[in-house]
C-alpha cells in the first residue's frame, strides 16, 4: 500500500531526512513524496483540485517563508487552508517552537492529528507518531504534553470537583451517580464536563474520549 505525504519545510535536509526515516515505517508502506519550501509553494498544491485530495498526510512546519498575498504567514495558517480543501487529511505539524503558548495556540486552532517538537524526537519517535497519526491516534511529543499539563494545571477547569469527575468517569461511573455523590445536579455535572472536553481540545467527545485525553496527560 502506497502513503502518499506532502511535506512543508523550508530546510530541504529536513525533508531528505523525513523521508529517509519513513521508509523504515513499521507497516511497510510505501512513501510517495512531495516537497515544498515556502508557503507560496504549498499554497499552489493544497488549493489545486488535481492534486489535494491525493495527501494522505500533511508534514508542516510552522515557521515557513510567507505567501502576503494570500495571508498565509506560518505552517499554522496552512493547516486551516488544508482542513478546508482536503478536510481528509491528516495533519502532522513538526515544530521548533516550545513556548506553551505557543504549542496551545496551535492544538486550540489548528487541532492537528500529530504535533512534535523538533527538539524532542528521534527518528524512532517520528515513526511511532507516523503510524500512530495514520491510525486515527493523536501523538504529541513530550514537551506538548508537559506543556498542556502545565497550562492545564494553572486553570480552575481542574478544581477539586473537575478532577473528582474526571476520576469518577474514569472508574466508569455514569452522570446521576456522580452527580449524587459531588452533591451536584445531573446539568451541573453536565456542563462541567463540557468545558472539561473544551480545554482537552475534545469538545465534540464522548466522556470515554474526555478520561483517555485526562490519562495521557497524566490526571489519572
Amino acid at each position: 500500500m502506497s502513503i502518499k505525504i506532502l511535506m512543508v519545510e523550508d530546510h530541504p535536509l529536513q525533508i531528505e531526512g523525513y523521508k529517509s526515516i519513513l521508509q523504515y515505517n513499521v507497516d511497510g508502506f510505501e512513501i510517495e513524496t512531495t516537497a515544498c519550501n515556502n508557503c507560496e509553494e504549498a499554497y499552489s498544491i493544497i488549493s489545486n483540485p488535481k492534486s489535494h485530495l491525493n495527501f494522505d498526510i500533511v508534514f508542516l512546519d510552522r515557521s515557513l517563508p510567507p505567501y502576503p498575498d494570500k495571508k498565509i504567514f506560518t505552517g499554522e495558517d496552512l493547516a486551516l487552508l488544508i482542513k478546508k480543501f482536503s478536510p481528509k487529511s491528516k495533519i502532522m505539524m513538526l515544530t521548533s517552537h516550545a513556548e506553551a503558548f505557543v504549542i496551545y495556540d496551535l492544538i486550540k486552532k489548528v487541532h492537528p492529528d500529530g504535533l512534535l517538537i523538533k527538539s524532542d524526537f528521534d527518528g524512532d519517535e517520528l515513526l511511532v507518531a507516523f503510524s500512530s497519526v495514520l491510525k486515527g491516534i493523536t501523538y504529541y511529543s513530550q514537551t506538548v504534553k508537559d506543556s498542556i499539563k502545565e497550562l492545564l494545571s494553572r486553570e480552575n477547569y481542574l478544581d477539586t470537583i473537575n478532577r473528582q469527575i474526571i476520576v469518577q468517569l474514569g472508574q466508569g461511573f455514569k452522570n446521576k451517580t456522580i452527580a449524587s455523590q459531588l452533591n451536584l445536579s445531573d446539568s451541573a455535572v453536565e456542563k462541567r464536563k463540557s468545558k472539561l472536553k473544551d480545554f482537552f481540545f475534545i469538545s465534540k467527545g464522548t466522556d470515554e474520549e474526555l478520561v483517555n485525553e485526562a490519562r495521557k496527560m497524566g490526571f489519572i
